[in-house]
């Protein structure tokens, strides 16, 4: 049986997909989820597609009602096989992901339809009429539409222009793609493809997971697989690093140290994240004679960071030869990527948090990172880099490109009373603190006493050793949030993991906040 590749509780909570990306259907009513399989295919704003979840009644704001209606078993091969029939009808014939799901004991049928290789399809208005008129669909916020006049002349023009990102790679073979780190996101983002994946062959597995298609004769991965799934995608693609550079005597001077990361794009960025928390960070404390209470500032907030930067991975051409760019001096952090924003963003809006796309330029990148945790996606990364520079009570962030919008820049600039190393009034005092990854904060709320590494990893839910070990483990250690008993003796049975005092006081931080 087929499965799908992100958790389906995810799926029903909408945790991973936005509202537009996901519709709910009590029953199986043809014309209707033929029309809207058909938008999912045009995927006119080029987000990924979307769902369609048999068996799911709704509320009036859209949301899911539980426990669902279900699907009787004795229509579940009544429907799909007159699914398969009306699918045909649609032009070019386009077929979903299909996949039975139980939920609080009832079954489901899940139709998961990414945007299609040969848009614009269209659909007939009736499955059933004799007569039947086809029409072109697209998704309009959360409904299915019609689409007319100048849309459906713009979805026209789009015929075979595929995201970069979704095209088969004729350069590549199966071999390219790696089955290791495929299982790996599955359990991080907790599929139950996961499972079964051990038992399935590289293709198999790839064209689940919509990376990899072509005929069975001769399969092709798409790019996004190899981006995710290949070990070093820049072979693929010059340019896919991101360089790390600091500045101690500032932008204009002659000295400065790079560190260069490669790889899988969502373990480069995490590592080039890590790697500038824990090397280029640190909090101020100011103390105020009046008050017991101290104000806490960083010289660069780490959310503010973090957003900027996985905005470029997602953001960027990988058709262009050029890296990403992290500049670091005492006074800003710069984040430099190509090409610019479309030209249909004002730079206006963006300083004043207003700025939305029309179109992405990489719907499947997009699809990845939010199911990773690491974007929210649908133009929230500008207003959260402005809203977390704010409360940090650091200057309003920069956004810059140029008239022919071949480059995009965000500055950062260092909190006043950060941005001069070793210059600080005397009621200042600097420490240096760590702001730990979303997952490394996970792995020390659940840490208690001394712990071994599988018992850290059970209290986490995590399969993976490869993948705990990596995003969780190492970091934690890196960062000096946990220690070993036996720092000596590190492949020791006997080895236990415990709290620092770094980490101990990184918990008292987050519970006072609450």
């Amino acid at each position: 049986m087929t499965k799908l590749p992100i958790n389906l509780n995810d799926l029903l909570r909408q945790r991973t997909v936005e509202g537009e990306r996901i519709e709910y259907k009590t029953g199986w009513n043809p014309d209707a989820i033929i029309r809207t399989l058909c938008a999912y295919a045009n995927d006119f704003e080029n987000l990924g597609g979307g769902y369609v979840v048999i068996g799911q009644d709704s509320d009036a704001n859209g949301q899911p009602v539980f426990p669902p209606v279900g699907v009787a078993d004795n229509q579940l091969d009544k429907i799909q096989q007159e699914l398969l029939a009306a699918c045909q009808l649609i032009q070019p014939p386009y077929f979903p992901v299909l996949s039975i799901e139980e939920v609080e004991g009832r079954k489901l049928i899940v139709l998961w339809a990414p945007g299609g290789q040969n848009r614009p399809y269209k659909a007939p208005e009736s499955v059933n009429a004799k007569k039947k008129v086809w029409r072109h669909y697209i998704r309009r916020y959360s409904s299915t539409v019609e689409a007319k006049g100048e849309t459906e002349q713009e979805l026209l023009s789009l015929a075979a222009k595929v995201p970069f990102d979704d095209r088969f790679n004729q350069r590549a073979s199966m071999d390219d793609l790696s089955k290791p780190l495929m299982q790996a996101f599955l359990q991080e983002v907790g599929s139950a493809l996961a499972d079964d994946a051990s038992g399935m062959s590289v293709e198999a597995l790839a064209r689940q997971m919509n990376v990899a298609g072509g005929p069975s004769e001769s399969p092709w991965p798409k790019n996004v697989g190899l981006l995710f799934f290949n070990d070093n995608p820049e072979h693929f693609f010059p340019g896919v690093q991101i360089d790390v550079l600091w500045f101690p005597e500032g932008a204009g001077g002659d000295r400065f140290d790079e560190k260069i990361f490669k790889g899988p794009l969502a373990r480069m960025t995490r590592e080039a994240l890590s790697y500038i928390q824990r090397n280029y960070l640190r909090e101020t404390v100011i103390k105020h004679p009046d008050r017991a209470e101290a104000t806490r500032v960083w010289n660069f907030p780490y959310a503010a960071i973090e957003e900027a930067l996985v905005n470029a991975v997602y953001h960027r051409s990988y058709e262009e030869r050029e890296p990403i760019e992290v500049r670091i001096s005492h006074d800003e952090l710069v984040i430099l990527s190509f090409p610019g924003p479309d030209r249909s963003i004002r730079l206006e809006d963006f300083q004043a948090g207003r700025a939305v796309s029309r179109r992405y330029r990489n719907r499947r990148i997009g699809e990845f990172l939010k199911e990773l945790d690491l974007t929210e996606g649908r133009s929230t990364g500008i207003p959260k880099i402005l809203k977390v520079m704010a409360a940090n009570g650091s200057p309003a962030p920069l956004f810059e490109t140029d008239d022919d919008r071949l480059s995009f820049v965000i500055r950062l600039p260092a909190h006043s009373a950060a941005a001069t190393e070793n210059v600080l009034p005397p009621q200042v005092t600097t420490q240096v603190t760590t702001q730990v990854t979303t997952q490394v904060g996970t792995l020390l709320s659940q840490i208690s006493g001394e712990m071994t590494r599988q018992d850290i990893q059970d209290a986490l839910g995590l399969s993976n050793r490869e993948h705990f070990r990596k995003t969780y483990l190492v970091p934690a250690l890196e960062q000096g949030v946990i220690e070993m008993t036996l720092p000596d003796k590190p492949n020791s049975r006997s080895q236990r993991y415990r709290l620092t005092e770094t980490g101990q006081h990184w918990l008292e931080q987050q519970k006072g906040k609450k």
